[in-house]
């Protein structure tokens, strides 16, 4: 699939050469086509801050023309002259090479494309394409590049059924790392766009395996609302990307912005990537999807810890403990157990040894027979499956709250003058908002700013958190969590007189106990260091304990109480305590009210209220 040097020689040579051939060229109006819509969406060009274009694609080998990535022109122009070379087997290497290019450019002369790619027809007739699905697999809090979830398409065929979905084909877009990375350096260089972006094929079940199994991340399936010819539309261009390379950003330029930037070669009115100019969250692309008619109704394949979690809230405590047993190989008898019994035993025994094959990494081997024979037992139990099915939640994640938010807010203090405040928060979703579309107890807020203006006309900036992340993952008699914490940035405390600013960076880890629509509790061992005009530019650290309540009470009103008591350390300071008793009420999908009560002490105590209205977009 990948083209020769010599063949990629001759096409730059043809490109910096093109009036070689240009009689056998038909006659374009290359200034006016230059400039085309779709043109533009082939070569992946953006228009720049001032003028001209810049095309996102990262790596040359993509470009016939040598100036291509700045010059939608010039690769036009090195395009019609390989396409339309004299000689014939060059001219068709260069079609086999640029097959949705060389489709459009016949279009614009009133003909239909022929193609002789022997290869790439190989390549359709496995995959067999009639349909195309977007998939959707939920957010993953233990990896950096996943916590805001990912987006990937399937490519349907012709003879597809639900139960051959898994063998089809995916088409995913992801940062390749060259190194291994540790999480923290590994989130930095994706913020910073320090690894390569590729589009790649492969077995639907390979990423299901990966996202449903392995990560127990529920997906959601939309079905894409597009013919045959607009799917193949978007094949021939992906042909075209093997050639591509991007810089992979996880904000913006990341897997659901690329997929986005794929699917607008479906028509030519299309126009995707146009809402996303400075950050690209995948439920949010799921939306404009939605919003240009491009998605049916979602399917929902639960992940196997979401179907585990279901099952141990319906099974008893004799069945649950003789599912312990089944899975050390000791089987349940007819004689102490219903048929009834003994199946829900065996089905809840294998789900749960098999999430363990993944979550705990069990050797392969062994595990494996033992979930063989629990299969085999139960298959020789002539009953139907005791368990209901898992219930798909209400609300799908394009339905959601938007994840930008702003806020515009008035904070009372009985120690300082009071203020007008103004919020910004670019990503993307915390424990008090509508928890709706998204991972219940998880929280993930990048770059969240707040800026104040008090009664005697001074502003300043009151908070910039860089990220501030906590997912609380309630613990249950199957599983056994962890809950964690990482927050870094600058805010201000309680100093002499006045609020005094720091920077900070602080993580704890704990546990979580009960459900995300009802009472929820945690509690951390937490630690931070705290620099900047609060310590006297000293590193002042400081460790203790952080927990919370919160409570959902009905469909709109979320309500909260969280504090934190941190003894510290190298400062004339001895406790960084903090208390906020909050009311979140959305009383529709982007819009809220939210009003709290906060308890500061760091040199001295501070009693503040505020109240906030918010606006999601």
């Amino acid at each position: 699939m990948k083209q020769s040097l010599l063949c990629k020689s001759l096409l730059i040579s043809l490109g910096a050469f093109a009036t070689t051939s240009v009689l056998a060229q038909p006659s374009f109006n290359v200034e006016q086509l230059a400039s085309d819509s779709y043109w533009l969406k082939l070569g992946h060009y953006l228009p720049n801050t001032f003028s001209g274009y810049e095309s996102s694609v990262d790596k040359g080998e993509f470009f016939i023309s040598p100036d291509g990535k700045l010059s939608p022109q010039a690769e036009l122009d090195a395009t019609i002259a390989a396409l339309y070379n004299s000689d014939p087997q060059t001219a068709n290497e260069a079609r086999c090479h640029y097959p949705a290019r060389f489709t459009w450019l016949e279009s614009k002369l009133g003909r239909e494309a022929t193609l002789h790619c022997e290869e790439m027809e190989t390549w359709r007739d496995v995959i067999d394409p009639e349909g195309m699905t977007l998939v959707f697999p939920t957010a993953f809090m233990n990896n950096p590049s996943s916590m805001f979830g990912h987006t990937l398409l399937r490519v349907d065929a012709k003879d597809q059924t639900r139960h051959k979905e898994l063998v089809a084909f995916a088409i995913n877009f992801a940062a390749e790392p060259e190194t291994q990375d540790n999480a923290a350096l590994y989130a930095f260089k994706g913020l910073v766009g320090s690894y390569p972006g590729r589009f790649t094929v492969m077995p639907y079940y390979r990423k299901v395996r990966e996202y449903n199994d392995i990560e127990s991340r529920d997906i959601w399936e939309y079905k894409l609302n597009l013919t045959e010819e607009e799917v193949n539309r978007v094949l021939l261009h992906l042909w075209e990307m093997q050639r591509a390379e991007f810089d992979y950003y996880f904000l913006d330029e990341n897997c659901s912005y690329q997929l986005l930037a794929l699917l607008e070669l479906a028509r030519d009115d299309l126009s995707l990537i146009e809402d996303f100019p400075l950050q690209a969250i995948p439920s949010d692309t799921v939306k404009t999807l939605a919003n240009n008619g491009l998605l049916a109704e979602p399917k929902y394949r639960e992940a196997f810890g979401t179907r585990l979690l279901h099952q141990s809230e319906e099974i008893d405590l004799r069945l649950f403990e003789a599912a312990k047993q089944a899975k050390q190989g000791h089987y349940p008898s007819s004689e102490e157990f219903s048929d009834s019994e003994r199946a829900a035993i065996l089905e809840f025994a294998y789900e749960w040894l098999n999430f363990e094959l993944y979550d705990v990494g069990l050797e392969r081997d062994p595990t494996a027979k033992r979930l063989t024979e629990i299969l085999y037992q139960r298959s020789r139990i002539k009953v139907d499956s005791p368990f209901t099915p898992v219930p798909q939640p209400t609300i799908s994640p394009e339905k959601g709250h938007a994840s930008s938010r702003i806020g515009i807010s008035y904070q009372y203090s009985d120690q300082y003058t009071n203020k007008a405040t103004f919020e910004w928060r670019p990503a993307y979703h915390d424990l008090l908002d509508s928890q709706d579309g998204f991972i219940p107890g998880a929280k993930i807020s990048v770059l969240d700013t707040q800026l104040s203006i008090d009664e005697n006309g001074t502003s300043r900036v009151d908070r910039f958190y860089f990220i501030d992340s906590m997912a609380l993952a309630p613990s249950s008699r199957v599983f056994d969590s962890l809950a964690w914490n990482v927050r870094l940035g600058y805010d201000r405390r309680p100093d002499e007189g006045k609020k005094a600013g720091r920077t900070f960076a602080q993580g704890g880890f704990g546990k979580a106990w009960g459900a995300s629509d009802g009472l929820h509790i945690y509690g951390l061992f937490s630690a931070e260091v705290s620099g900047g005009q609060l310590t006297d530019y000293d590193a002042a650290p400081g460790a203790g304990v952080e927990a919370g309540m919160l409570y959902q009470l009905g469909d709109n009103h979320r309500l909260g109480v969280q504090g934190q008591y941190l003894s510290l350390f190298n400062t004339d300071a001895d406790q960084n305590a903090s208390a906020t008793t909050s009311w979140h009420w959305s009383f529709s999908r982007n819009f809220a009210v939210r009003s709290q009560v906060t308890y500061q002490h760091w040199q001295e105590e501070d009693v503040s209220a505020k109240i906030t209205g918010y606006i999601y977009y």
